[in-house]
């Protein structure tokens, strides 16, 4: 009698059925053990991200269980693991989607040479990227360093996404596994679970529904729209892609579909997924952007890094007096998310004005994202700050208040976040009084806070420290 061919699936950041190249593989094989692995990878992920977490994989248990399937978890070493749930099972192979963050490639490396070791199948696919990193080169043969020339080399390729298997079948004695809410994933938001839960849209079923509302009513003036901060002119697609509920191969490819039916915004909206996808190259080949200057030169330039430095305390609780700047601290603590164009507002300011590291700001949003993305937050830190790859120069200084005329010029995005500056304050700008740690003291009826720095001063402030870090 033939045994059939068992495969452990082991998901990590592909938490969905549809254009998983690893699941269609192994469903092809025979059944399938649907894993995931809480380990020291997913452990280092702050508050939020660990409550989007939860989120995803309650959305993802009840779509395979819809299949016939459970989704057996586990927490610990991912390798023991693996061998203890092989063990168990009869598995002959171990299937996975690749990661690209370095301690995620060290551990995957490992995994897989171990378990080779011990004539166990192990097989990583693609699935988190559009292209792997190493498959798009300069004509020299090397990685890109700049945005433009990377877009202009992948601009043309085409992706076709998978459709999800038709048939899943489960093995006939399941292994055991972890209750979810033992895990406790959301217990660090305290009082501002529920809040920032209230915001998010979990699991794959959600994701394809707003790709599709975004290609119905929203890519068209996508390019028009996308920097101003009261409009909802954006996909919403940024935590459903760290966590693998949509693919960024599903996003190009019904974009690029968009693009040729005429939607005008269709190709702003696609260069913005290559932006994803440059950081991603980046991190691949310089592992340490996370954590230093890019450019070794700006090891000396004199950033301030005391996290509890006075400045650095108001504007991770939205206190600077700098109304636009606070908006967007607040909105983040609210709802898991920035806007895009807030981010750049808000980072500037802490690099420039206050002269702060971008690692605590970069910290501070990896404790508060629900679309936590080491490689894009990277990048977009080193951005901004100056002191990263194909970054916007140091010497150009945000003003956030000409910024807010600019993108927010009724001040609705503002109104909506800072109870104290509304009028009529709604329940947005309300609840991050709930949703903060009541350490924190601060209350709604009270005054809205003094600015801690002048636009003038600190602009000046921070070029003279730039042309003192040139004269060195």
């Amino acid at each position: 009698m033939q045994v059939e061919a068992i495969t452990v699936m082991w998901f990590k950041r592909d938490l969905r059925l549809s254009d998983n190249a690893a699941l269609t593989a192994a469903a092809k094989r025979g059944p399938v053990v649907p894993v995931f692995i809480y380990d020291e990878v997913f452990a280092t992920l702050g508050a939020a991200a660990k409550l989007r977490l939860e989120m995803s994989l309650v959305q993802l248990r009840d779509q395979l269980e819809i299949k016939g399937l459970q989704l057996i978890l586990r927490r610990g070493d991912a390798l023991a693991q693996l061998q203890s749930i092989v063990s168990e099972t009869g598995a002959d192979a171990v299937f996975w989607s690749r990661a690209y963050d370095p301690a995620s490639v060290a551990r995957d490396k490992n995994i897989k040479a171990q378990l080779i070791d011990q004539d166990i199948t192990a097989t990583s696919f693609t699935g988190a990227l559009l292209f792997e990193p190493w498959s798009v080169e300069t004509g020299q043969g090397g990685p890109y360093r700049v945005y433009t020339p990377f877009w202009k080399a992948v601009r043309g390729r085409d992706v076709a996404p998978l459709t999800a298997p038709p048939e899943l079948r489960p093995v006939a004695q399941e292994p055991e596994s972890d209750q979810l809410a033992d895990w406790k994933l959301s217990h660090d938001m305290a009082q501002g679970g529920p809040i920032v839960a209230a915001h998010v849209k979990a699991g794959e079923i959600a994701a394809r529904d707003r790709l599709a509302e975004f290609i119905k009513t929203s890519i068209h003036a996508y390019k028009a729209q996308r920097d101003f901060l009261g409009e909802a002119a954006t996909s919403e697609l940024s935590d459903a892609l760290t966590f693998g509920e949509i693919s960024p191969k599903q996003c190009w490819h019904t974009a690029q579909r968009a693009l040729q039916d005429g939607a005008s915004g269709a190709e702003h909206y696609l260069k913005e997924l290559v932006w994803r996808e440059f950081a991603w190259h980046l991190l691949w080949h310089y592992p340490d952007l996370d954590h230093r200057n890019w450019r070794p030169e700006w090891e000396s330039f004199h950033w301030i890094e005391d996290e509890n430095d006075p400045k650095f305390v108001a504007w991770c609780r939205g206190q600077t007096g700098e109304p636009v700047v606070d908006a967007a601290m607040r909105e983040l603590y609210v709802t898991g998310k920035m806007h895009n164009r807030a981010r750049m507002i808000a980072a500037s300011y802490l690099t420039k004005h206050l002269r702060m590291h971008w690692r605590l700001g970069l910290k501070w949003f990896a404790d508060c994202l629900v679309d936590w993305d080491p490689a894009s937050n990277a990048m977009g830190w080193q951005w901004v700050a100056g002191s990263g790859p194909d970054a916007s120069p140091y010497f150009r200084v945000f003003n956030p208040a000409t910024q807010a005329e600019k993108f927010d010029a009724d001040g609705r995005y503002q109104d909506r976040w800072i109870a104290e500056k509304s009028l009529d304050s709604c329940a947005d700008s309300k609840s991050f009084y709930d949703a903060m740690p009541k350490s924190w003291g601060l209350k709604s009826n009270q005054p809205y806070p003094s600015k801690i720095v002048d636009l003038k001063q600190g602009r000046l402030a921070a070029l003279a420290a730039y042309e003192q870090f040139k004269a060195q």
